[in-house]
């Protein structure tokens, strides 16, 4: 995962105030144990349009979100994006400090995105439904 290049263009993403404010320090403090999925995550931080935290719309993915999605290989899964420290991948927590974590936060129900494996594939999911 040596960058965050993909062959697609990137959807437009949001997140709160908060959201934004506490992700961007978790990536800043993971940049030396984890540097490669922190810069994607500090880079889809600074990318996002940015808003009040009562002003995100509901179909948008944000921390604690239950996400049903399609990945590229036809499978649907559902996950809640979580912080590190809640992670449990057999409950279907996943971290947002994952490649698919970072991926996930700030995608509105009926975006494609692209991420990119840790062993370097590109894969792309679509956001189906959001649940808070």
């Amino acid at each position: 995962m040596e960058n965050i290049t993909t062959s697609r263009p990137m959807p437009a993403i949001i997140v709160s105030d908060i959201d934004q404010e506490r992700l961007s320090g978790l990536a800043l403090a993971a940049m030396d144990r984890a540097p490669d999925v922190a810069s994607v995550l500090m880079a889809e931080m600074d990318r996002a349009t940015v808003l009040d935290a009562a002003s995100v719309p509901a179909n948008v993915v944000r921390m604690g979100s239950t996400v049903r999605y399609r990945s590229d290989d036809g499978k649907e899964r559902r996950v809640t994006l979580v912080f590190p420290v809640d992670a449990d991948i057999a409950a279907g927590r996943i971290s947002v400090l994952t490649p698919i974590g970072a991926a996930l936060i700030g995608v509105s129900e009926g975006q494609s995105i692209d991420w990119i494996t840790r062993d370097g594939r590109e894969q792309r999911l679509t956001v189906l439904d959001v649940a808070h």
